[in-house]
């Protein structure tokens, strides 16, 4: 039976949404092949059985319990390694984000297993799963198939949506893991969350959407203050290489791979403007440019361009606004 197993992080009493998601692919793409979809968790007393069987809303006919340091890789890795070991699973799913990608690399190296990361795409064919990825600056989609026991399959950030089933429930099976000396080498410090995760970017009648050149993920916070000050239905939105650096979710994503949008303002701060992202915001009413770049391809189709350093210009927009608005 070609089973999934997929690792769920879980925080203060709630699971991730983007491990949820992963939970919900598994199951979906299990069910198209003929097995079931399992999951494991990792963690302390806070991982009631109550918790844990929850995630059959999800789609989870089993979850493995571990007792061990939650959110952290290589432990994850030690546990998942023993558990496909017993009971034969044939994919391992990930949701994706910086935690998923480690997980996922480490367990492939352990398991000398095939994977691919930044899958947007799971799909069944002949009885066996087969990944997709953009590659080529998401112009060109590669298709992964696996060979041998174990394929391990890592999805981009919020690429899988989550799904509620009615009336699931899980079995809880604990498992007792001797960690190997390397894993208990780390240890959490201080832990952030993800931001911007439910914003809803297709239905936004304004989007301030963020690129490179905001310099550093802390840039966002100009975007955030100019879209509280446009204030109603404004969202953030970013480009997919500040995704992959990790500023800001994959859900805010707008191009090829990402989400289409058609805003009445489109205002894009330090956007160069490449052609994967303007398949998804060019139907946008207006579309407003700051780019220090004169030269950008951006301003090619933008009803206006500022040329400028937007650290200075997107604090006295943010305060122009406030000031028209009372």
């Amino acid at each position: 039976m070609a089973d999934v197993l997929t690792y769920v992080l879980h925080y203060e009493g709630a699971f991730n949404k983007n491990s949820l998601g992963a939970v919900s692919e598994g199951a979906a793409r299990a069910e198209e092949i003929g097995g079931q979809c399992h999951a494991v968790v990792v963690g302390g007393d806070d991982l009631t059985d109550e918790l844990c069987s929850s995630l059959g809303a999800h789609g989870a006919t089993r979850v493995f319990r571990a007792r061990g340091p939650e959110g952290l890789a290589q432990p994850v890795v030690d546990v998942m390694a023993k558990v496909i070991d017993e009971h034969g699973h044939s994919y391992a799913l990930f949701g994706g984000g910086l935690l998923g990608f480690e997980i996922g690399a480490g367990l492939a190296a352990r398991k000398h297993a095939g994977v691919t990361m930044e899958v947007t795409n799971v799909r069944a064919e002949d009885g066996k799963l087969v990944a997709e990825r953009p590659i080529l600056q998401d112009s060109k989609i590669s298709v992964s198939r696996y060979r041998g026991d174990l394929g391990i399959i890592i999805g981009r950030i919020n690429a899988f949506e989550m799904v509620s089933r009615d009336g699931g429930s899980a079995e809880v099976v604990d498992v007792d893991v001797s960690f190997s000396p390397w894993s208990e080498q780390a240890t959490m410090v201080t832990r952030g969350e993800q931001r911007g995760a439910d914003v809803d970017i297709e239905g936004a009648d304004i989007l301030v959407a963020g690129g490179r050149g905001l310099g550093k993920a802390e840039g966002f916070d100009l975007c955030e203050q100019l879209a509280g000050a446009f204030g109603g239905n404004t969202a953030v939105a970013a480009t997919r290489a500040v995704v992959d650096a990790g500023w800001y979710p994959y859900a805010a994503q707008i191009g090829q791979t990402g989400k289409t949008v058609s805003p009445k303002l489109y205002l894009a701060a330090g956007i160069s403007g490449a052609i994967q992202h303007k398949v998804g915001m060019q139907s946008s009413e207006n579309i407003m440019a700051i780019n220090k770049d004169a030269n950008a391809p951006i301003f090619e189709f933008s009803d206006l361009g500022i040329v400028g350093d937007l650290n200075k210009i997107l604090p006295k927009l943010t305060e122009a606004i406030k000031a028209k608005r009372g």
